[in-house]
């Protein structure tokens, strides 16, 4: 019987509050009903937000790697994204992502100046896949405004999935 470390189970309950988890399932796949960070908005076209001050990273859920690849993260191919300067405006389209089975438009959850882009993603779009929420982000922007009617928190966008699915 092997027992967990000390440090690893005190960590347990923060990591699993943090993103609010069931769970996997015994295919080793999150259930339907996996709740997603709750420390950033989401866009109806599955681009979430997270703000820090006046920047904001901006990056695809899980919900859209799994509909871009089913599941298969080296079906992601292709990562187009802007500038640094480029200032899309809130719903904008500020650039791509291609799978072997689809190409989908990124949409800007807020307007302001891309800072940053993560060009890691650009060579190894995999990274999306593997890690959508922290090493997956794909620009940083300062923000114009920090509101929008378009974004949802993690329960209402749980609940656009649930419908859809």
């Amino acid at each position: 019987l092997l027992l967990p470390h000390p440090q690893v189970a005190a960590l347990r309950p923060r990591i699993q509050h943090r993103f609010h988890h069931e769970p996997l399932t015994p295919a080793g796949t999150r259930s339907p009903t996996t709740m997603r960070p709750d420390d950033r908005k989401y866009l109806e076209s599955h681009e979430w937000i997270k703000i820090n001050g006046d920047i904001g990273i901006v990056g695809i859920t899980d919900f859209a790697v799994e509909e871009l690849s089913s599941g298969n993260e080296g079906d992601l191919v292709y990562c187009d994204l802007p500038e640094v300067g480029r200032q899309p405006e809130t719903g904008e389209t500020f650039g791509e992502i291609e799978s072997v089975k689809a190409v989908a438009d990124l949409h800007s959850p807020l307007g302001g100046e891309v800072i940053e882009v993560n060009t890691a993603i650009e060579d190894h779009p995999e990274i999306v896949a593997e890690d959508p929420w922290e090493r997956g982000w794909m620009v940083k922007i300062k923000l114009s405004h920090k509101t929008s009617d378009a974004l949802i928190d993690a329960a209402a966008y749980e609940e656009l999935l649930a419908k859809q699915g």
